[in-house]
């Protein structure tokens, strides 16, 4: 099964006058959809572009594998586990928010900032929180996830190249940049394909492009308070 959707259909959030502007693909916050709560483990897969100077004050997450990919800019990232951090285009960062963790994310940069946060359900609840950036994650993937039983892979075919996707339960498809069709539908920046078994799937890149795919087991994690 296939199912598309698309960016202008994600669920606007943050706060422009702050420098802050987010679209959310899952159900969040104020904008709560009980047939939009998750796919597989993947809970939340938000895009955030943050003016210079902008960011989160700190907030707390508990039960929780948070993903984040930097597509420009740089990220600043501290945390109440005594991490801090510079996170540029290109890496990416894990923090598993285990049994409670809090953190601040920031622009302290003077360039635009923009990043994609992916949340997972862990297979299991508690424990101590930890922490990882993988500095031009590109070529370091998959990305293993195994609290949340996932992988992430990324994607950067060239204009007339193709995309694999992975044979697994569920792959998400999410799309940092570019064009590219599948089966005559055509996908752009900030699109997102939800596939359910998939099997020698391909996606054909129309112009050069940036692809996020997380391939997760066939039943999701458990649903935590």
């Amino acid at each position: 099964m296939t199912d598309i959707r698309r960016a202008d259909e994600r669920y606007p959030g943050g706060d422009a006058a702050a420098g802050i502007v987010s679209r959310h693909a899952f159900s969040f916050g104020p904008h709560y959809d009980p047939g939009n709560l998750r796919f597989g483990a993947l809970i939340a897969c938000n895009e955030e572009r943050l003016a210079p100077g902008a960011g989160f004050d700190e907030h707390p997450h508990s039960h929780t594998e948070i993903v984040t990919w930097v597509a420009e800019g740089e990220l600043t990232h501290r945390d109440s586990a005594g991490h801090e951090t510079v996170v540029r285009a290109g890496d990416l960062q894990r923090l598993s928010a285990a049994g409670g963790v809090r953190h601040v994310e920031r622009n302290d940069g003077a360039a635009p900032l923009t990043f994609v946060q992916m949340w997972l359900a862990p297979r299991e609840s508690g424990g101590e929180p930890s922490y990882e950036v993988v500095r031009d994650a590109a070529g370091r993937t998959p990305y293993a996830v195994p609290g949340a039983d996932s992988v992430l892979h990324v994607r950067r075919p060239a204009a007339g190249e193709e995309a694999e996707v992975p044979d697994a339960a569920r792959v998400y498809v999410h799309v940092v940049r570019g064009r590219l069709r599948r089966d005559g539908a055509e996908l752009a920046a900030g699109d997102a394909l939800r596939l359910t078994e998939p099997r020698g799937v391909r996606l054909a890149a129309l112009t050069d492009a940036e692809l996020l795919l997380w391939e997760m087991p066939p039943e999701p994690g458990p649903r935590l308070p």
